[in-house]
């Protein structure tokens, strides 16, 4: 069970974000976990995973899962293009993949540019978001990646 003070220890802190997008909407998530960004490369399946995993890379030798975030987030499924790319993650140790629409840009937020999240109602939706990042006048949703990936890694150790 989550406690209010696992929600407030979540709450995003100043620091570097990459942002990234899917649909019109744009997300940060901590540079520190970002380990690179890939174009879009041949990905194989895997049998009996989650719709949102799309599959596998080989990396310079390492196989590595990836997740495609918008199904994940469950939106409508598009069209790949080349602005789509893999932002590689390392988590707990773990690399894994999320498919993107396309990086946006690499900010610097401030603390006093960060809003708590919005309340949903729920607090597992609290818990997937850090922060809301305020950037010239427009909202930029900062993730609590690890959460949002958890039972994920456990597939993508499986996997790899």
């Amino acid at each position: 069970m989550t406690t209010a003070r696992d929600v407030t220890a979540a709450i995003a802190k100043e620091g570097k974000y990459l942002t990234f997008a899917l649909g019109r909407e744009e997300y940060g998530l901590e540079i520190l976990s970002v380990r690179e960004i890939i174009g879009l490369m041949d990905i194989t399946g895997v049998p009996q995973v989650p719709k949102y995993v799309k599959g596998v890379i080989n990396l310079r030798g390492k196989v590595i899962p990836v997740i495609d975030l918008r199904l994940k987030f469950e939106m409508p499924s598009v069209d790949y293009t080349n602005e789509t790319c893999i932002i590689v993650l390392n988590i707990q140790d773990v690399l894994i993949g999320i498919l993107v629409d396309r990086v946006c840009e690499v900010l610097d937020i401030a603390e006093t540019d960060i809003e708590p999240p919005p309340t949903f109602g729920t607090v597992t939706a609290i818990n997937l978001i850090k922060g809301m990042g305020k950037i010239d006048g427009k909202v930029k949703i900062l993730l609590n990646i690890e959460k949002i990936l958890t039972e994920d890694l456990s597939i993508a150790a499986k996997i790899s």
